[in-house]
């Protein structure tokens, strides 16, 4: 069976960047479009687009849509530029797939400051489709590796959403089910609502529904009941930025999964491209935690159901400690209970198969 992705998150359309708003999603299926660095960096804030590797090339393609706008004026390209970078680093805190591809994009305009601005743009430009182009074969090679984890007939439990929508194109978590279903086995997905953005509900349960992949959607407290019931036979999540030392930092909620998958003996995979591993942090508790707006709690849209004036927390993600995860899969290949020691391997080992002169994805 063929792989094939029925959803398509971002696409370029000549000088527009036009990214499916996932904020309308399942009612509606819209486009925002994006010019501009500073649009492009509000489509990111206000969740237009989400998921890590998502985000990272929707920020390339800011970078390079800014250097276009730029071009025409060589006194205004470099500090334009400036802005622009700051203006997206802004965007998120959390996802380091953001970070990844920023330094990436300002190496290419190092490398080609001398040129002209139009030059430079281009080049840029061609760095964003590499981006976009890498992100998607990165999720089929790991969905490739993951789905020997998963045998025939099992019920796998994800939360939030780490599929097509999350990425340039077939998923990580997701993209090990879609790997799996084309292998021929049966399998089928207990997505978790993930509040407060319900990111399980609207877009994990919409996309498989897409494909025809068995989905059942329950509410994040009903996950421990079915595990007792033995109801859940693996959890495969996504991650927004993993540790050195392999902790892993996801969607809010993840770690409560994790205890319980722990608890009940499931094991709890971790799905993430090579970028979102950042060797710079050295644990979980380095890792900054995105705090958003009250409102996402207390209501959904413009219906507000908790009472006016009352305290609210929002940490956007948590920490799920590495000695929780059961392994970690990558697009190249698979880490099995991760550590420092391991990881340092896998990149130490991914780096020496790097031909000389490509560009690094670690």
């Amino acid at each position: 069976m063929q792989e094939a992705t029925a959803v398509e998150t971002l696409r370029l359309a000549g000088d527009t960047l036009e990214l499916l708003d996932q904020r309308r999603l399942p009612a509606a299926v819209e486009w925002v479009r994006c010019t501009r660095a500073a649009d492009t960096a509000e489509a990111i804030r206000l969740m237009v687009v989400r998921g890590a590797p998502a985000i990272g090339v929707t920020a390339a393609y800011g970078i390079a849509l800014e250097a276009r706008w730029l071009a025409t004026s060589a006194e205004e390209f470099g500090s334009g530029l400036e802005a622009a970078f700051a203006v997206l680093a802004a965007s998120r805190p959390t996802a380091v797939n953001l970070f990844w591809a920023l330094d990436r994009m300002r190496r290419v305009w190092t490398g080609a400051c001398a040129a002209a601005p139009a030059a430079v743009a281009e080049r840029l430009l061609v760095a964003a489709q590499a981006v976009h182009a890498e992100d998607v074969a990165a999720n089929r090679a790991l969905g490739k590796h993951g789905a020997a984890l998963l045998p025939d007939g099992a019920r796998v439990l994800t939360h939030c959403n780490a599929g097509a929508l999350a990425t340039a194109g077939h998923g990580t978590a997701l993209g090990v089910v879609r790997s799996a279903v084309a292998a021929g086995r049966r399998i089928s997905v207990i997505a978790g609502e993930t509040r407060p953005f319900l990111q399980g509900a609207r877009l994990t349960a919409w996309e498989l529904q897409a494909e025809g992949i068995p989905v059942t959607l329950i509410t994040d407290s009903m996950s421990g009941h079915l595990m007792a019931q033995g109801e859940i036979d693996a959890v495969i999540v996504g991650a927004d930025r993993v540790a050195a030392n392999g902790d892993v930092a996801n969607k809010i909620g993840t770690y409560m999964v994790a205890v319980l998958a722990r608890h009940h003996g499931i094991p709890f995979f971790v799905a993430a491209p090579l970028a979102t591993i950042d060797p710079a942090v050295a644990d979980g508790s380095a890792i900054p935690i995105e705090e958003r707006a009250p409102e996402e709690v207390t209501g959904f849209g413009a219906e507000q159901w908790a009472p006016a004036g009352i305290a609210v927390r929002h940490p956007a993600f948590d920490i799920t400690p590495a000695n929780l995860v059961t392994a970690l899969v990558t697009e190249a290949g698979i880490v099995q209970r991760p550590d420092a020691a391991a990881l340092d391997a896998l990149l130490q080992a991914v780096r020496r198969r790097r031909p000389s002169g490509s560009p690094a994805r670690v």
